[in-house]
């Protein structure tokens, strides 16, 4: 028998790949987190992190047991909508950033549907900017995208390194303008990319803008010119950018999970929305097939 908490543990360490974070994420002491761990562990006589002062990391074990822990944990908050007679229905209004429409966030949201057919589910795709500034309005509840670096507020779902990328037979030419394919304002890797290079002193040139992702992509693929991504979402056909061509560091970036102030059965509807998104988080780090 895995317990239902311990599992939730496991899942929230792994998607942020830190104690300190997932004990922030679910409200409990670091402690309780690791004990959590550990007893998982101790229930299936495996390891499932390796961990030191500097990271945490799933292990082969590890990895083959976030698929189960998913299925265990959906299957146990079904089981306890049908026994309460709890059923989430109302208005949801969802916003998600163009990232996450080619990863397996449909799957999610399929999953959700059926398990809440009484919700009635509005699906916005946008750029993460614009998303925040829908939520800060009124007009979204619920919202997953990237935030700016200054901003403190949302729940992690995960943490990834912001990268240079580009076609792989793009080459730079040290003397001249780095040439950008960004999203519009308010588009907040936009914002990153040229924050780096000012920070830098390096020139740059805007070769391609463009709202959609597919836009960028197909820019990028032309040998246009280079644009900032996250590293788990590099789109096929697109490779990092070496070190070798100079570029600045951009950091990280966090992907969260944004409430607005809507209450009652939109606020039941955001929970759950949440909490399915949560527990599926590390598929949205994966690309669909």
């Amino acid at each position: 028998m895995y317990e239902p908490a311990q599992l939730r543990s496991f899942l929230a360490v792994a998607q942020t790949l830190s104690f300190t974070q997932a004990a922030r994420r679910l409200g409990l002491r670091q402690s309780t987190v690791s004990q959590h761990v550990r007893r998982l562990e101790d229930a299936t006589g495996r390891q499932l992190f390796t961990r030191d002062t500097h990271a945490v990391e799933l292990t082969e074990d590890g990895e083959a047991m976030l698929g189960f822990a998913r299925r265990i944990l959906q299957v146990h908050e079904q089981a306890t909508a049908f026994f309460t007679g709890a059923r989430v229905r109302g208005r949801l209004r969802f916003g998600a950033s163009e990232d996450f429409v080619l990863t397996r966030l449909p799957e999610i949201l399929e999953a959700f549907r059926y398990d809440h057919p009484e919700v009635d589910l509005e699906l916005t795709v946008e750029l993460s900017g614009t998303l925040h500034e829908q939520l800060a309005a009124g007009k979204l509840d619920l919202v997953l995208a990237k935030r700016r670096p200054e901003d403190p507020r949302g729940e992690l779902v995960w943490r990834d390194d912001l990268v240079w990328i580009g076609a792989e037979r793009l080459r730079l030419d040290a003397d001249r303008p780095v040439p950008l394919i960004v999203y519009p304002p308010p588009g907040i890797t936009r914002a990153r990319a040229l924050q780096a290079l000012e920070r830098e002193g390096r020139a740059w040139r805007i070769v391609c803008t463009s709202g959609s992702l597919n836009g960028l992509i197909a820019a990028a693929r032309a040998g246009l010119g280079v644009m900032a991504h996250s590293r788990r979402l590099i789109p096929p056909g697109l490779f990092r950018l070496p070190d070798r061509c100079g570029l600045p560091d951009l950091g990280k970036v966090d992907f969260v999970l944004v409430h607005g102030r809507r209450h009652g059965a939109a606020e039941d509807a955001a929970n759950a929305l949440a909490a399915a998104v949560l527990a599926g988080g590390e598929r949205l780090g994966r690309r669909g097939d």
